[in-house]
């Protein structure tokens, strides 16, 4: 199998940014426990306050908000199933397309959960929501409401102005998936009504391992692992200070590599060609607002298996959708949550752009598209 030389699955995990390498390898040349009171472990703590400062500032939070976490998925573990117990919560409201780690910290909350449904460009209906709410109101109960900012495989925005207006004034809780969202798009986690905000490092250039969640007042007493005094007492285990240090590095280091203009006309030049090469292409998403890195599309026809093999054979590595679930066997529930067909969504591929992605890359991938493009139509005329 030839090295793969072209990457564009940067919503699964970015490259690891070079400043943030020479965090890591630096923070573990360091000995000790970040809790000890001597040289050494007061040592490790100021490399893990540093990189509280630094995510914080990308987040818009203060930093005292920032609790560092092995991943986003604990992360959202403790925002979902640890604020249903801590904050004796009746309900859960999620939508059809969220996360696989959301929607199974949902089930595993013990509370009743209500799901909304997509419209067909993948936004969240706030109708629904906004029934949900004043059902609850009538008899007094109280949500958490969890929602993703961007959505991992469609790269739909959605409206967190109009959510926080729905939830901020009232007594129920917000919790923003932000994972695909920190970096790439403002956030003022300080002044925005999100309670509750996970977000991820590897993301972002960081090594894969770490992550935070963001809390605010009362949701601050919320915990899912039990222990130590770690984190403030919010997260239990002792902290891998050489990857948070590379987290605050890459946090500090992303938005300047990232450069968000240059990925939106990055992706609009593929997208252009893409129409170009196949009139009958489908991108899913493309009547909402999108963060402008990821496109998701189908050829009809051309299974996404068939193209994912024949684009890594060529050495691009595209995905089909979440890294976390693209080995089971099934349709992507996001698509079929925007009413996709099953035939369709079978053909659907994505391609995420990041902080390494070049012109280069993009012409390399729609050339190596083409031929297997090319190919496929070939076997169709022969048949």
């Amino acid at each position: 199998m030839p090295h793969t030389a072209i990457y564009l699955d940067h919503n699964a995990s970015s490259p690891l940014l070079p400043e943030a390498r020479s965090a890591l390898l630096a923070g573990l040349e360091l000995v000790g426990n970040p809790s000890s009171v001597h040289g050494h472990g007061r040592a490790l703590h100021e490399l893990i306050e540093r990189g509280r400062d630094a995510v914080a500032q990308l987040a818009g939070a203060e930093r005292q908000q920032v609790v560092f976490t092995g991943s986003a998925t604990e992360a959202i573990h403790q925002a979902i199933v640890g604020g249903v117990r801590a904050l004796r919560l009746d309900g859960v409201v999620v939508s059809a397309g969220e996360h696989p780690a959301v929607l199974k910290a949902a089930e595993l909350s013990g509370a009743p959960v209500t799901t909304l449904p997509l419209d067909a460009a993948g936004r969240v209906s706030l109708g629904a929501l906004s029934e949900q709410l004043a059902a609850a109101d009538t008899t007094g109960t109280t949500l958490l409401v969890a929602i993703q900012a961007v959505n991992n495989e469609t790269g739909v925005c959605q409206d967190l102005v109009a959510l926080a207006a729905l939830v901020g004034p009232t007594r129920h809780y917000l919790f923003i998936d932000a994972v695909q969202a920190f970096g790439k798009l403002p956030m003022e986690f300080a002044s925005n009504a999100a309670d509750m905000m996970a977000i991820s490092g590897h993301k972002i250039g960081a090594p894969v391992g770490v992550g935070a969640l963001l809390m605010k007042a009362p949701c601050d007493e919320v915990r899912l692992l039990q222990g130590g005094g770690h984190e403030q007492g919010r997260r239990a285990g002792t902290q891998s200070a050489a990857l948070i240090a590379a987290f605050g590095a890459a946090a500090a280091a992303f938005p300047a590599h990232y450069a968000a203009e240059r990925q939106r006309g990055l992706l609009a030049q593929l997208e252009a060609s893409l129409h170009e090469m196949a009139p009958d292409i489908v991108i899913f998403g493309a009547g909402a607002t999108r963060v402008g890195n990821v496109v998701n599309f189908a050829v009809p026809g051309l299974r996404a298996s068939v193209a994912m093999m024949g684009l890594d054979l060529l050495g691009l590595s595209v995905s089909s959708g979440s890294a976390c679930s693209s080995g089971k066997v099934g349709p992507s529930h996001v698509l079929e949550a925007m009413g996709v067909s099953p035939e369709l969504a079978e053909c659907a591929l994505r391609v995420s752009l990041g902080w390494s992605s070049t012109g280069t890359d993009v012409t390399a991938f729609l050339s190596g598209f083409g031929v297997v493009l090319g190919r496929r139509r070939r076997q169709v005329k022969a048949a």
